[in-house]
């Protein structure tokens, strides 16, 4: 039983019934068309792209549908120093050489005079900043630089809600239209029994899925599973959204641009362009903050800002007797880092992998609430980062994010990095290496060392190599046609010209 729709609940719907066929298990959906859902329109991270593979979504039909366009990282405007930009890509940057990662040899021809960003060596970037997106060609394969490259997507969550409603009802799963108004317990084991409708339907099942938003009605209200409060390493508490229209070509990168005490997102779908802001209410009142994303848009408003209020954090756990959260009910993280879909879709294919039977073995649920705290904790450290390590002193709320104490597993890893250059990689990390690279780089954090093994390759040797990689990116970047071009061709997107 789903207790909520939305992005949680229909994602979930969608990946339970495809995986779950031919095992008689029933999946029950209840959800209010009186509720509204927070999405507005999302970027995300490329996982994304299993998630829809696993269910058979052909990437065409899934563009088409939700209005989207690729996405091949997040531009950083003005967060390590004003004037200051870097891109986070998708993908990874080089190939390995000698007996040491890839970026210990550009550590090391650094060192020697070399002054080639790291940027030039990832394909994303270049094909980014150039505005470029093609697939990889059919016959691209491991040894190839198209090995680098990966992709994500901007697209209207609304939408994809919708179209995996209708895939998850075509496959069975029965949707149920109606207000929770109670959650009914088993007095014998505390789990939940019945769901109970504002017209008196009750609604019974043997696992719940709480998808029911901020309001978390099974985890939180029912089961009253403490909540982790974060506010003290992500201050930010409000946002507000809202469309504008799409004046030029979407780019393929979301941008996040930081503001006066937070930061406003551009997502490009092919429709319209999604804005917001995300700020720190201790800092900017709601007035102001509307005033400071209105007069940044690239054009008029198309509707009134939606506001929204969050903490940040989680849940202690997420799965408790037999009731699992996915989504907001089980915390929230701002999308600075695009991982909101993600999220989800890890909880989803975590409950798949730790499937529970009607005995519900405590051990089970122990080593997925595990995995959910791992998680929730790499994606927190990440965005702590961007806060804690920018420069800039000229406000109130950016003088005191330098004063942010940072979690052990955060400083541990910075640390190691600006002293050797080592990029620390830990198990459960959503973001790899190459991530951390490009974020710790783009936020000024300069390492004073090296890889020493990096000298077993010749100092000649390695310029040789590093300007071959160089020159085949670039080359291959040019080649790409242009977002909107491969976009308007291959889904008949129809799109904003050139210069307009």
């Amino acid at each position: 039983m789903i207790a909520g729709g939305g992005s949680a609940g229909w994602m979930a719907a969608a990946a339970l019934a495809h995986i779950l066929r031919g095992t008689g298990i029933a999946i029950d959906l209840v959800e209010s068309e009186e509720i509204g859902t927070v999405g507005v329109g999302e970027a995300t991270i490329p996982p994304i792209r299993v998630f829809n593979q696993m269910l058979g979504i052909d990437e065409g039909e899934f563009i088409r549908a939700t209005q989207g366009t690729f996405k091949l990282g997040i531009e950083f405007a003005d967060w390590w120093r004003r004037g200051n930009r870097y891109l986070h890509p998708f993908g990874r940057h080089g190939d390995d050489f000698g007996p040491v990662p890839f970026h210990q040899q550009w550590l090391a021809a650094r060192a020697s005079g070399d002054d080639s960003p790291l940027s030039a060596y990832s394909l994303t970037s270049v094909a980014a900043q150039q505005g470029r997106f093609g697939p990889p060609p059919s016959q691209a394969g491991r040894t190839t630089v198209w090995s680098t490259f990966s992709h994500a997507y901007h697209f209207d969550a609304g939408l994809y809600a919708a179209f995996l409603r209708r895939r998850a009802e075509a496959k069975g799963v029965r949707r149920h239209e109606g207000r929770i108004e109670g959650v009914e317990l088993d007095p014998q084991n505390g789990h939940v029994r019945e769901l109970v409708l504002a017209d008196g339907r009750r609604l019974t099942g043997d696992l719940f899925l709480d998808c029911t938003g901020f309001r978390a009605l099974l985890i939180g209200d029912s089961l009253g599973t403490p909540f982790e409060d974060w506010s003290h390493w992500l201050p930010c508490d409000r946002a507000i959204a809202v469309p504008t229209a799409s004046v030029a070509p979407p780019m393929p990168y979301t941008r996040s641009t930081a503001r006066s005490a937070g930061w406003q997102w551009r997502i490009p779908l092919q429709n319209r362009v999604g804005n917001g802001l995300v700020w720190c209410s201790a800092f900017l009142d709601e007035g102001d903050a509307r005033k400071e994303l209105l007069a940044n848009l690239d054009a008029p408003a198309q509707d009134d800002p939606r506001p929204l209020r969050f903490t940040t954090g989680r849940r202690a756990q997420a799965w408790v007797g037999n009731v699992v959260a996915i989504g907001l009910a089980s915390g929230f993280l701002e999308p600075l880092e695009s991982t909101s879909l993600h999220l989800i879709q890890t909880a989803i294919t975590r409950l798949l992998s730790w499937f529970p039977d009607k005995a519900f073995d405590p051990r089970v649920r122990d080593e997925y609430n595990r995995l959910f705290v791992r998680e929730w904790e790499a994606v927190r450290d990440l965005i702590i980062f961007h806060y804690a390590a920018g420069e800039h002193e000229d406000t109130p709320f950016w003088r005191h994010c330098r004063t942010i104490t940072l979690p052990d597993t955060l400083a541990t890893r910075v640390d190691l990095f600006r002293a050797t250059g080592r990029v620390l990689e830990r198990d459960g990390d959503v973001f790899g290496r190459d991530s951390w690279l490009s974020v710790m780089l783009g936020q000024g954090i300069e390492p004073i060392g090296h890889d020493s093994l990096a000298h077993a390759v010749p100092a000649a040797d390695r310029a040789k190599v590093l300007a071959a990689m160089r020159e085949i990116i670039g080359r291959t970047a040019a080649s790409m046609p242009a977002h909107a071009d491969t976009l308007n061709r291959s889904f008949r997107a129809a799109l904003a010209p050139a210069g307009n």
